[in-house]
């Protein structure tokens, strides 16, 4: 049995992911902020909820993410968590930075530290690319990023 465990759970991706994990027999462990919303409407919308193994954690914080690494003990690492508004960003900059970017390296850090065999998927925005975005087009690992918000 393999075990997950999900940054962003409480969000609409994140409960999607949950339930196919859990369809799959995964054993699944979900980091919730102290300071998010705490609501599990997803999750209970899905019926998975009471499923679910929940630690607290937060991806501006590496101990914390270290911590929720060594409880939960994953085959693989999903980071869904981001500040997701477009608008938002731009009123929050730094906020928005530290969750997005530097968040993703604080995953990575505890991965490397507590669970170095962890498979890591990093969930992004096509909003990086920014005006390349044109629906005949493809991106790749070569496109360019343009992003015009701190969001992108």
């Amino acid at each position: 049995m393999k075990t997950a465990l999900i940054t962003g759970i409480l969000g609409q991706d994140g409960a999607y992911l949950t339930k196919f994990l859990l369809d799959k027999g995964y054993t699944v462990y979900g980091i919730i902020p102290r300071r998010a919303n705490q609501s599990r409407e997803n999750l209970e919308y899905l019926g998975v909820s009471d499923k679910v193994n929940f630690v607290f954690g937060d991806v501006t914080d590496l101990a914390s993410l270290m911590s929720a690494v060594e409880e939960a003990q994953p085959d693989e690492f999903y980071n869904l968590a981001a500040m997701s508004f477009v608008g938002s960003s731009w009123a929050e900059p730094v906020l928005t930075s530290q969750v997005n970017a530097l968040g993703v390296l604080n995953c990575l850090e505890a991965i490397k530290k507590t669970a170095k065999d962890c498979k890591f998927y990093q969930a992004s925005t096509s909003e990086m690319f920014g005006l390349q975005m044109d629906a005949d087009k493809f991106q790749r690992e070569t496109t360019p990023l343009i992003p015009r918000s701190p969001y992108g």
